[in-house]
């Protein structure tokens, strides 16, 4: 009868050592597939946002096109969105994906 008792609880702690593997594996997994790559794009968004410059041409997040007239130390943006006309946006409004589309489409049309 003793050794049934022992039987069960060694199978007991196999089973818990089990769980305690498989949701590290399902963290790790987490981490590689959502986490990572989340925190990569945000970090080239920033840089991206860094970078721009007097003229460049953007998209917002709103889907505004215009080309940069001027960069604020408030943190903001002129857009020249038509001849004489500017609007003034954040910078982060600024979308990295849209931007690159249309400059790549504007490289390939010339």
């Amino acid at each position: 009868m003793m050794t049934n008792y022992i039987l069960q609880a060694q199978g007991a702690s196999g089973a818990g050592s089990f769980q305690l593997i498989f949701l590290l594996g399902m963290i790790l997994v987490f981490w590689l597939f959502f986490i990572r790559p989340q925190a990569k794009k945000a970090k080239e968004q920033k840089k991206f946002i860094e970078n721009l410059q007097k003229g460049d041409r953007v998209v917002t997040i709103a889907g505004i096109h215009g080309k940069i007239q001027q960069l604020n130390e408030d943190g903001t943006i002129s857009l020249e969105v038509s001849p004489g006309n500017y609007i003034k946006v954040e910078k982060s409004a600024i979308s990295m994906e849209w931007s690159n589309q249309v400059n790549k489409a504007a490289t390939a049309a010339k």
